[in-house]
């Protein structure tokens, strides 16, 4: 059970498959838009119930309770040797000084 007023994430679909925009790619238009949001738990609730939520900028959101303490875990991908070198000779040539 989670309880009421703890950090949590939610999802919500925003659009379904038959309301995407025209224009959007091929690809994009055989998925529903998923939107997911996080806040304050208005309820006690559990993994998978739909729940209202209050966001940091005090907005109501309703969704499906998925993660509890929702972390960052996205990166930049590996470090690539090569971009690094690239960094310090476009520095050294954008700052150089003119003798």
């Amino acid at each position: 059970m989670v309880k009421k007023g703890s950090w949590v994430s939610v999802q919500c679909t925003v659009l379904d498959v038959g309301q995407r925009a025209p224009q959007v790619p091929d690809d994009t238009k055989k998925v529903p838009l998923i939107m997911w949001t996080k806040g304050y738990l208005t309820a006690d609730a559990a993994i998978g119930d739909t729940v209202e939520i209050i966001t940091r900028v005090h907005r109501k959101q309703a969704g499906v309770l998925i993660e509890v303490n929702p972390t960052f875990n996205h990166g930049f991908g590996n470090f690539i040797p090569e971009l690094n070198r690239i960094g310090e000779q476009l520095r050294a040539l954008l700052f150089m000084e003119d003798n």
